[in-house]
């Protein structure tokens, strides 16, 4: 348990990071981060940092993909984490 939770602490750090760096990498007119990477953070469990610095970066937020798709990935696996648990 104790690797899962530091996987996801990883994970989202790196999603928050991600959304950071490609925002700073736009505004420069820089190589950016495809948006496939950025969803597939999200969906490999980074989804809470990748929404989070979403919105602190005001980054994405015009794209309704983005704006709908990061918290229905969030959900979904709240819902997924919830639904193993009550197994139990």
């Amino acid at each position: 348990m104790k690797y899962v939770l530091l996987y996801i602490l990883f994970i989202n750090i790196i999603g928050f990071l991600a959304m950071g760096i490609d925002k700073y990498k736009a505004k420069k007119h820089l190589w950016r981060i495809p948006e496939k990477t950025l969803f597939a953070l999200a969906v490999i469990g980074g989804s809470i940092g990748t929404t989070t610095g979403m919105h602190v970066f005001h980054h994405k937020t015009k794209h309704w993909y983005f704006l709908w798709g990061m918290p229905l990935i969030l959900i979904v696996q709240a819902g997924l984490i919830l639904y193993l648990e009550l197994r139990h």
